[in-house]
């Protein structure tokens, strides 16, 4: 029983007393200081016993190197100011290119051997090296960010440390860069996105073919498709099956509607990320698009860019009891983003009006 005691209870009273303890310190001693203190402690424990002038000299040597440590160690490591320099756009799961700007608020005096280091929310998980500081210089260094989630972001917290001058122990002071940061969902390719669009883009040139008034071109005909478009003419001159296309009114006008209406939030967050790479791949190929959600509705390039969408999925969240609205342009491309499709192929959006519904089954982290 005592055994067991011992083995259980005391390591767990030790750990969590250690984790209070170093909580708020700033300063956490080495091994070199550890040794130094031991060291320091038997020659004052002999000078104290012998009452040698030489131990108490070697004593008070020993003392004043340690205190004028840490008071170099403290003075070094004061005035450091921190500024982050972000591109405009970043994406989620997407290293980005930033820079980090240090400043020596002290005029004078330098600062030695300070690292750099970031907490796990500033996107920043490297860890920089500054030899010396100059007093009034700024230095600047090229990093790399990396932010696993959407959203806004203002405040983002930085270590510096050093062991200067004698590693005694490691001075540790916390700062906090002010900078609003927008991260938008991922744009790169997720499990399934690239089929998706492609699928997409398939049904929207199928859905393209014949239905305009002007005559675009003769080709052959492909499998599944209507026989009233067949050139009979043609099909006797060479011998297969022709087909007449006709340029469409509105080519590669999409809609976009997403509905905020689910409390399945991994399904959600997939969405979010499926509708951004979607409109973002759409965009790049010249596509028109238009945006809406129960409280958002955006065409590009005609009242905005691409941009404006992804900076409203940076920030949307689900609005359970919002209903969706019923669709006002049945000339264009639909694809919907629904937790509910039976809802909204009742409202008129469906298939068979040549939407393609992305429901819950969609993404494997709604299963």
């Amino acid at each position: 029983m005592i055994k067991s005691l011992h083995d259980s209870w005391l390591p767990r009273a030790w750990r969590r007393f250690r984790a209070v303890w170093t909580q708020g310190l700033r300063q956490q001693v080495t091994g070199t200081g550890v040794a130094y203190t031991a060291a320091l402690a038997v020659v004052g424990t002999g000078a104290f016993i012998s009452a040698n002038n030489l131990l108490f000299l070697i004593f008070a040597a020993m003392l004043s190197t340690l205190l004028v440590s840490g008071f170099i160690s403290r003075l070094g490591i004061a005035g450091l100011e921190i500024n982050l320099m972000v591109p405009e756009h970043i994406s989620a799961r997407r290293k980005v290119r930033a820079g980090i700007r240090i400043r020596n608020l002290k005029r004078v005096i330098p600062s030695f051997s300070i690292h750099l280091a970031g907490s796990k929310e500033s996107g920043f998980d490297a860890i920089l090296y500054f030899p010396v500081v100059p007093g009034g210089a700024v230095l600047e260094e090229p990093v790399e960010l990396y932010f696993p989630k959407r959203g806004a972001q203002r405040e983002r917290t930085f270590q510096f440390s050093t062991r200067f001058p004698f590693g005694f122990s490691e001075r540790r002071e916390m700062v906090t860069a002010q900078h609003d940061i927008l991260v938008y969902p991922c744009v790169d390719p997720q499990p399934g996105f690239e089929a998706l669009l492609q699928g997409v883009r398939g049904e929207m040139e199928a859905q393209q073919r014949g239905r305009g008034h002007d005559f675009y071109r003769i080709r052959p005909y492909e499998a599944l498709e209507s026989a009233r478009h067949v050139d009979w003419k043609a099909t006797a001159h060479t011998g297969d099956l022709q087909v007449r296309e006709f340029a469409r009114e509105q080519d590669n006008r999409v809609v976009i509607y997403f509905d905020l209406d689910t409390e399945f939030e991994g399904w959600f967050e997939s969405a979010v990320d499926c509708a951004a790479y979607l409109a973002f791949r759409l965009a790049e190929r010249g596509a028109q698009v238009r945006f809406c959600t129960q409280e958002f509705d955006l065409s590009f390039p005609d009242e905005g860019d691409i941009y404006s969408i992804l900076k409203y999925l940076a920030l949307v969240s689900p609005m359970r009891g919002k209903a969706p609205a019923a669709p006002d342009d049945l000339s264009s491309f639909q694809i919907v983003f629904s937790a509910n499709p039976s809802r909204m192929s009742s409202l008129g959006w469906g298939e068979e009006r040549g939407a393609r519904m992305i429901g819950p089954d969609a993404f494997s982290s709604s299963q």
